[in-house]
Formats: C-alpha cells, sequence, structure tokens
C-alpha cells in the first residue's frame, strides 16, 4: 500500500514526507499526540546562514530561497522576519572573533561604541567588539511545520500519531513495521526519529551511529521598561556560551548549554537556568525580578556534528535522516530536497543543485568503517 514509510513527524521528517509524497505513496507515523512536538517545537526559531559547519551552511544557505518565498499556499505570512545576527565578544576573546570573520568575511566588524547602541542593555567595559551579519532573521518554526504539514496532505500523504513503532524487520524486499495494534509494510524506511533515532536502528538490528541527544534550554525574561527591544539583534556569545534575542516584547535567553542527555521529554533544570542568568548579567545591565517562563529541548548530533542523510551501507531500504543538531529546522527545504533526490533518485529542483555537493559528507557510510 505504502512505498516509503517515515518514522518521526518532525519538521526533518514532516519535510522529507511532503518531498516524497509528490512521487511515492507515503505513510508518516508520529509516536507523540502531535507532529512536532519534541526539538522541532522547541526552536529558539532563528535563521543564521552564518552558523554551523560547512555542511550545515551549504544545506542553509539552499533553504533561504524556499524560506524567503514559499510556494503559493504554504503559509498565509512571511517565513522570515529581518533581524540582524550578532557575534560578540570579550577583549579575552579577540581570536575567537579573528577566527569567524576569517572564516565568514561576510561579517562585518564592530566595536564597543557601535554594540551600546544596537543593545543599549550591554554593560560598559564588558564586551569589546562583534561580527553583524544582516542576513539572518527570526523563523516562525509552527508556520513551518504547518507549511510542510498542508503540502503533504495535499500530496496525499497519509499521517498516524499515537504509534510508536514496537518492532522493525525486513523480508522478501519489505520491511514490516510493527505498531501497537497493526503491521505496516514498505520497501522503504526513514529514519527521522530525532533523538530516538539510534533506538529506532535498534529495533531493525543495526549498530548505533553514536547519535547523542543534547539538552538546551532556554527561558523568557522581561524587557527593560519603555525599552523598544523588537529591532535589536539576535546576541550570540563567540564562543557559545550564551545568545539572548527578542521574542514578541520579551528577551528570550539560553545558556547555549549541550548536556547529553537520554531521548525523552526535555525540562529545564535549574542549574542550567542560573549558568543562563549569570552569564547574561555578566555583560548586561538589566534588572531582573523573576523569570517569566523556561522550557528545554534534545539537540541530537552525530558524533561528528554533521548531518546523517543517506541509506545504510547494510540495512536494503533504511534510509537515516537524523542527526540535525540546532539546525534542523533552518535547513529543512533543502535536507528535504536531497532525502527525496537520494531516495527517489530524482533531479534536484532549481536552486537546490549546490546541495550536491555535501552528499558524501552526510552518508551514513562515513561510520561504517
Amino acid at each position: 500500500m505504502y512505498d516509503i514509510i517515515v518514522i518521526g513527524a518532525g519538521i526533518a521528517g514532516t519535510s522529507a514526507a511532503a518531498e516524497l509524497a509528490m512521487d511515492a505513496r507515503v505513510l508518516l507515523l508520529e509516536a507523540e499526540a502531535r507532529p512536532g512536538m519534541h526539538a522541532s517545537g522547541r526552536s529558539a526559531a532563528y535563521f543564521a546562514p552564518t552558523y554551523g559547519n560547512e555542511v550545515v551552511q551549504n544545506l542553509t544557505a539552499a533553504s533561504e530561497r524556499f524560506f524567503r518565498k514559499p510556494p503559493t499556499g504554504f503559509a498565509e505570512a512571511p517565513l522570515i522576519h529581518p533581524r540582524d545576527l550578532l557575534f560578540v565578544g570579550t577583549q579575552a576573546q579577540a581570536a575567537s572573533i579573528d577566527a569567524m570573520q576569517a572564516a565568514s568575511p561576510s561579517l562585518s566588524v564592530i566595536d564597543a561604541a557601535e554594540l551600546a547602541k544596537r543593545v543599549p542593555i550591554i554593560k560598559a567595559g564588558t564586551l569589546s567588539q562583534g561580527l553583524i551579519d544582516p542576513v539572518g532573521g527570526d523563523l516562525d518554526v509552527d508556520a513551518v511545520l504547518q507549511g510542510y504539514l498542508r503540502l503533504y496532505r495535499q500530496r496525499g500523504g497519509a499521517l498516524l500519531t499515537n504509534s510508536a513503532v514496537t518492532g522493525l524487520s525486513y523480508s522478501l524486499g519489505q520491511w514490516q513495521v510493527a505498531l501497537s495494534d497493526r503491521q505496516i509494510t514498505a520497501p522503504i524506511i526513514v529514519n527521522a526519529a530525532g533523538a530516538w533515532a539510534d533506538e529506532v536502528a535498534a529495533l531493525a538490528s543495526l549498530k548505533p551511529l553514536g547519535l547523542m541527544p543534547k539538552r538546551r534550554t532556554a527561558i523568557l525574561l522581561n524587557a527593560p521598561a519603555l525599552a523598544d527591544i523588537k529591532d535589536w539583534p539576535m546576541v550570540i556569545d563567540v564562543d557559545e556560551q550564551f545568545y539572548f534575542k527578542p521574542d514578541a516584547g520579551q528577551i528570550l535567553l539560553s545558556p547555549a548549554d549541550e548536556t547529553p542527555s537520554l531521548p525523552c521529554d526535555a525540562q529545564p533544570e535549574e542549574l542550567d537556568i542560573a549558568i543562563a542568568m549569570d552569564r547574561f548579567l555578566a555583560v548586561v545591565d538589566l534588572d531582573i525580578k523573576s523569570i517569566n517562563h523556561s522550557w528545554a529541548g534534545l539537540r541530537t548530533f552525530a558524533p561528528d556534528k554533521t548531518f546523517v542523510v543517506g541509506f545504510d551501507p547494510i540495512a536494503k531500504g533504511f534510509f537515516w535522516l537524523a542527526g540535525q543538531g540546532g539546525y534542523g529546522v533552518q535547513s529543512s527545504p533543502g535536507m528535504s530536497q536531497l532525502a527525496r533526490h537520494l531516495i527517489l533518485q530524482s533531479a534536484l529542483p532549481t536552486g537546490y543543485e549546490r546541495i550536491k555537493a555535501s552528499v558524501e559528507a552526510v552518508s551514513p557510510t562515513r561510520f561504517s568503517s
């Protein structure tokens, strides 16, 4: 009945399913009550073309056109809202600033005086310089996810929620996918299970790749009284010790933590919240009386922090779509087109040709030696 079964309805699985459904009969399985309940639904929601390694940047760059001009009917409003990205550092971090500028010459250097103009709460004498990237912006993550779900349904795709996979086996050219109440078959399965991707592989008797879920914490704080913060940039410590940005009239702050975790429904821990506040207050003047909200999510990385996209070298018809780390949303158009290209042997659409250069780098075969 189905050509492809996609396991996991986060942004990676949903976007890939939507593109595959153009030419195949696809079933999308989600263990939770609705799509996007874990990493995709807890993203900091920012599009940063200069963020991540070369492969991440390549797939992000390939995705930009889609976000800025999505297909008709995909979304009712723009998906990206302009917001500069500002990397900052103290005098002691000058070498890190220099290295980042050397790697990304398009970034412009600004001094402490300009930093204070752009972000008035920065404490005098702390941050000495920064690098500004004017290409980034706030990304409407929910609109992206809902747009892909809508596109998927329009193309005839089927979705089953509350459908955790309990077993996988392969026989006579078909994968048997066991759920609690039924068994479904297809010649190809796509493992887009996020933090649970290695566990899904284990159900198929495959060795884990060493994917590591890492907890990331975020909190919301009141903005300074009477301050107009809507045009402030996204501010990231050059060594990724913290970041903050405006968020619906409040300040979203994270300690940029990467605490190893088992796959789970991640929750914020008091220590990480305290670390976030300590790092933030070291560089800003702000009277914080309370925290309005806190949450956490899991960002799952491969050992080399590069995406895993491709067919397993041993198990026929088992396709990996995992290890997106913190870049899954901003790279989803490019990632989904790459998955479609590799699974269906289809031509890449105009504007996505550059992602061919990343095929070898993202292949799971790199872990088989």
